[in-house]
C-alpha cells in the first residue's frame, strides 16, 4: 500500500491510484504496483475499491467517486511501463487474471449505479455525492456543514470517466471481451455529452460541476462557474476529451490564476470566498483547504497539460522544466528531500499540512520523467 501523507495519514485509495505512477512504475518498484493494485482490486465492493483503510483494521470506507476511476488510469500506466521495461506479457497475464474482473465490476457500478449518489445519468455522464456524502478530493465536512459541496457531475470525476471507458474497451478488446464495442460506444457518447456540457463559453473554460443538486448551487444556475484546477485533468488524461484549442485555453487560464510554483490555487483568488492562506484554528483551516489553499499534487496534472499544450522548451526561462524550479528549491525546506501536502494560496507560498506528502511526491516524478525528461513510454498495445 502507499502512506498517503506524513505525520498523519494512512493508505487512501485517490491517493494511492494518483500517486501511484510515480512511486512504483517510474522507480521500476513492478512487484510493489502489482501488491498494490492486487489489494485494491481484493477489496471492491459494490463497483467501488476503497477510499480509505481505517488505522485500527475496521471494515474499509467505500465514500470515494474517483479513486475507483484513478484504478483504471494505474492500470492503464502499470501494463504501458511494464510494456517498455519489457515485462509486458507478465503484466498482461496478471491484469487478465487478477484484475480485469474487478474492472467490470466497477464500470457496472457507475453504469447501474452504486452508494453515495454515484451512478451515470441518461447522458452518460457520472452523477455523485449528495446530503453529507463528500465524494470528490474536496471532501471537508465538519459536522452538518460541508465546505465544498460539489454534489451533481464533477468535472474531473467525468474525465476520468470517458478515460476509464477508452482503457476498458482497448482491454476488453485485446483480451476477447464481446463488450468491448458497448464500452466504445459509451465512451464516445460521453464524450459528447461532456463537450456539450462542461464547456463555459462566456468564460472559455470548463465549469467545475454540471446539472448540479439544490443543495449545491452558489447560484440559480445548475451549473457551477467557479474557477477551480478540477478541470485540468479533462487535458492532462491519456484519452483526450476535448478540442486542442480548448485544451490550450483551459492550460493557459490555470497558470495565470492558480500556479503557484509547488501547486495550483483550489479557487481562483478573484473568487468572493478565497482564502489566501492555512493557519488557525481548525474552522479557520477548513474554510481554506479547498478554498484557495494549493495543493502539490496538483502540478502533475498541470505540467502534463502544459507539456500538451505547448511543448517542453516554450515558456519563460527554461520551458516546462522551469515549473519545477520551486519544487526543487522546496525540497531543502520543510521535510527536507520530500514535498508537502499543501501550500499557502498567497505569497509565500509557504508549506503546510503533512510535512511529506505521497501524492506530491509521486506526480512530480511522474511528470518530471514523462514530460520534463520525456521518459514516457510508448504504449505498443495502442499502437497495434
Amino acid at each position: 500500500t502507499v502512506l498517503a501523507g506524513l505525520p498523519w495519514f494512512t493508505d487512501w485509495g485517490r491517493d494511492t491510484m494518483i500517486a501511484f505512477t510515480g512511486l512504483t512504475l517510474v522507480t521500476k518498484r513492478f512487484e510493489d504496483a502489482e501488491g498494490i493494485l492486487g489489494t485494491f482490486a481484493r477489496y471492491e465492493k459494490d463497483g467501488l475499491v476503497p477510499n480509505m483503510f481505517p488505522d485500527d483494521g475496521q471494515d474499509p470506507l467505500y465514500n470515494t467517486a474517483d479513486a475507483s476511476l484513478w484504478y483504471f488510469y494505474a492500470v492503464h500506466k502499470y501494463l504501458e511501463y511494464s510494456e517498455a521495461a519489457g515485462r509486458g506479457k507478465k503484466a498482461r497475464e496478471f491484469v487478465k487474471n487478477d484484475i480485469y474482473p474487478c474492472l467490470k465490476k466497477l464500470i457496472a457500478g457507475y453504469r447501474n449505479g452504486t452508494g453515495f449518489s454515484i451512478g451515470m445519468d441518461s447522458d452518460g455522464l457520472i452523477h455523485a455525492g449528495g446530503g453529507f456524502d463528500q465524494v470528490t478530493w474536496m471532501d471537508v465536512r465538519v459536522g452538518d456543514w460541508v465546505a465544498t459541496p460539489r454534489h451533481g457531475k464533477p468535472v474531473e470525476i467525468n474525465a476520468l470517466w470517458y478515460n476509464a471507458l477508452m482503457i476498458m474497451a482497448g482491454l476488453a478488446l485485446e483480451f476477447d471481451d464481446c463488450d468491448a464495442e458497448d464500452y466504445a460506444v459509451l465512451a464516445g457518447r460521453v464524450k459528447v455529452s461532456f463537450r456539450d456540457r462542461f464547456w463555459n463559453e462566456e468564460g472559455g473554460y470548463l465549469y467545475d460541476v454540471v446539472d448540479c443538486d439544490e443543495d449545491s448551487r452558489i447560484s440559480e444556475s445548475p451549473d457551477d462557474a467557479r474557477f477551480r484546477p478540477n478541470q485540468i485533468y479533462a487535458v492532462s488524461l491519456p484519452y483526450q476529451i476535448l478540442e486542442p484549442e480548448k485544451e490550450r485555453m483551459i492550460t493557459d487560464r490555470v497558470f495565470e490564476r492558480l500556479y503557484v510554483g509547488c501547486g495550483l490555487r483550489s479557487l481562483d483568488p478573484d473568487d468572493p470566498d478565497y482564502h489566501p492562506i492555512y493557519q488557525g484554528s481548525l474552522d479557520k483551516r477548513d474554510h481554506a483547504y479547498h478554498q484557495g489553499t494549493a495543493w502539490g499534487f496538483l502540478l502533475g496534472g498541470f505540467i502534463t497539460a502544459y507539456v500538451k499544450t505547448h511543448g517542453p522548451e516554450e515558456g519563460s526561462g527554461c520551458g516546462a522544466s522551469g515549473l519545477l524550479d520551486p519544487v526543487r528549491d522546496h525540497l531543502f525546506r520543510n521535510c527536507i528531500g520530500s514535498i508537502c501536502e499543501i501550500f499557502d494560496g498567497d505569497a509565500p507560498h509557504n508549506g503546510r499540512g503533512c510535512y511529506a506528502q505521497a501524492w506530491s511526491v509521486g506526480e512530480v516524478l511522474r511528470c518530471l520523467s514523462e514530460d520534463i525528461l520525456q521518459n514516457n513510454p510508448s504504449d505498443v498495445r495502442m499502437k497495434k
